[in-house]
């Protein structure tokens, strides 16, 4: 796709009602409960073999994968979180170079409000600051059935994406105020999209997960990529339901904790629909041990925003680029202590399942 021009942003003084919902946003990751104490990925459920003997030096280890495209030298996705305002934009910039300069995929935030509002594209724009990250659009699934398949592809091209992710957020937008209540004809539009886009459309979650029936269904209709973003992490049902009133709110509350756990999505989509699917492991991925232990239950790479964004609020990009270091690290000496020379060699390795893991796994 084409590369990004640069443009300068200058903000309305009345910002429409979706920008103005995304700085809601940020304030309340940044600071907000917005992860319920009850909710689990289960990865304390994942336990990966030890090995004493591993007969390999620390650089010895290749973390590289494909992805979009292009290679990435870890298996290591910063997930979709903002855009449409300035503060925004920092955010999206600060930690896209960082993906850049550590060769891992970086995606921007829903792009609904550069859609309603094309002078907010450089919230949005990153390829000047990142030019050889493995870069994805974002779009929910109802704003990308209204605008059509040319209307999402202009989203794309305008900041030089590799592939688009197409959200899905139903519990969100069912608490979201202002949310969406018709989620008919959806998979018509993302069998439309996988013939514009091929292997370069990812669908995602939004922290309720995939399960493997759904995962079926998209495979049905071509799609090749998907991000589980499972229960355990941010939960944006929490997120609406904290700005949400009255009515709204109590019902919101009583789905906070919805979902499919990451660590049993990634499990029974791998198991569903075998080995061609990227799998994206998201949704309370906090560690590189999280980022291993997903790969050992099947996934490609790993996703994760809140620890990143919140090391860039209270550190800058220095802050952030602690919090990867100490991630990547973390994930390197989990291969080394597996025996594992690369991601392909870890997948193979074994793992054993326990507690409340194993029950989802024999129930899906």
């Amino acid at each position: 796709m084409s590369p990004a021009r640069a443009v300068t942003y200058a903000p309305t003084m009345t910002e429409h009602l979706t920008a103005r919902r995304k700085d809601a946003h940020l304030d309340l990751a940044a600071t907000g409960d917005v992860e319920p104490a009850g909710n689990s990925a289960l990865f304390e459920c994942v336990h990966l073999l030890h090995c004493a003997l591993p007969e390999l030096a620390v650089e010895d280890v290749d973390l590289s994968v494909p992805f979009m495209g292009r290679t990435l030298s870890a298996p290591l996705l910063i997930t979709g979180m903002t855009g449409g305002t300035e503060r925004a934009a920092k955010v999206n910039r600060e930690l896209a170079s960082l993906a850049d300069a550590y060769g891992l995929a970086f995606g921007v935030g829903s792009q609904r409000a550069m859609a309603e509002r094309p002078e907010c594209t450089a919230t949005f724009a990153v390829r000047d600051v990142a030019p050889r990250v493995a870069l994805l659009g974002n779009i929910g699934l109802q704003q990308a059935a209204q605008m059509g398949v040319d209307g999402v592809r202009r989203l794309a091209e305008a900041i030089g994406a590799d592939g688009m992710a197409v959200h899905l957020n139903v519990a969100q937008e069912l608490t979201q105020p202002e949310g969406d209540r018709d989620f008919r004809g959806g998979l018509p539009i993302l069998e439309a999209l996988v013939k514009a886009f091929g292997d370069r459309l990812l669908v995602k979650e939004t922290g309720c997960g995939v399960s493997g029936e759904v995962a079926r269904m998209l495979a049905s209709v071509g799609v090749r990529a998907v991000d589980v973003s499972g229960l355990g992490g941010t939960s944006w049902v929490k997120v609406e339901q904290l700005r949400a009133q009255g009515l709204q709110a109590d019902v919101g509350q009583d789905f906070v904790g919805w979902g499919i756990p990451t660590a049993a999505a990634v499990a029974s989509v791998r198991r569903a629909v075998g080995p061609e699917l990227t799998v994206v492991a998201a949704g309370g991925v906090r560690t590189g041990l999280d980022v291993a232990k997903s790969l050992a239950l099947g996934a490609n790479l790993g996703g994760m925003a809140l620890p990143l964004f919140r090391a860039q609020q209270e550190g800058g990009r220095a802050g952030a680029e602690a919090a990867l270091v100490r991630i990547l690290t973390s994930l390197r000496h989990a291969l080394v202590l597996t025996g594992s020379r690369s991601v392909a060699e870890l997948q193979k390795k074994p793992r054993v399942i326990t507690g409340e893991l194993k029950d989802w796994l024999a129930a899906a």
